[in-house]
């Protein structure tokens, strides 16, 4: 009993309509069910993969999470199946996320930028958001490659949230 998800990404970007991609199978009459969530407001669901007899089959979900009213920009998208004899939930896989709606408003895609010698990340907000100030979205939406938003080195390849 395994459950593969291939989409989205650790630490991936995403909107509010989450594509949940992968392999499954193994589970009790084949059903497995994802959450997503942050800790004040989840949303969740199911989905079929594989035979419900150990056979593996892929699966794709897109979940709207327009209606959530998450409170931090930092989400969780689990899956997992549940035992038919106690309900635990099993096999689950974790992935964080980053939630664009909460860095951007309105927000739909992101332009990938790569750094320059002499960039600031207040010089690239200011070119982007006509801010500076708005440094503070990149920092957000880039936890896997700014670790210190004063250190960033030419050749990093980062997201830039767009409306």
């Amino acid at each position: 009993m395994s459950i593969d998800v291939q989409q989205p990404r650790a630490l991936g970007l995403v909107g509010s309509h989450i594509l949940i991609g992968g392999t499954a199978g193994g589970a009790f009459e084949a059903q497995f069910s994802y959450r997503i969530h942050e800790g004040h407001d989840e949303v969740t669901g199911g989905f079929t993969a594989g035979d419900g007899g150990g056979g593996h089959g892929q699966f794709q979900v897109s979940v709207d999470t327009s209606g959530a009213s998450f409170a931090l920009d930092r989400l969780y998208v689990e899956v997992f199946w549940a035992s038919p004899k106690d309900g635990a939930e099993l096999d689950k896989v974790i992935v964080p996320v980053v939630y664009g709606p909460r860095i951007v408003p309105g927000y739909r895609v992101y332009l990938e930028y790569v750094v320059q010698p002499g960039d600031t990340l207040w010089s690239i907000a200011a070119h982007f958001y006509g801010n500076g100030n708005l440094y503070t979205r990149l920092v957000r939406a880039n936890p896997h490659v700014i670790t210190d938003p004063n250190v960033i080195q030419p050749g990093t390849v980062l997201r830039v949230p767009q409306a």
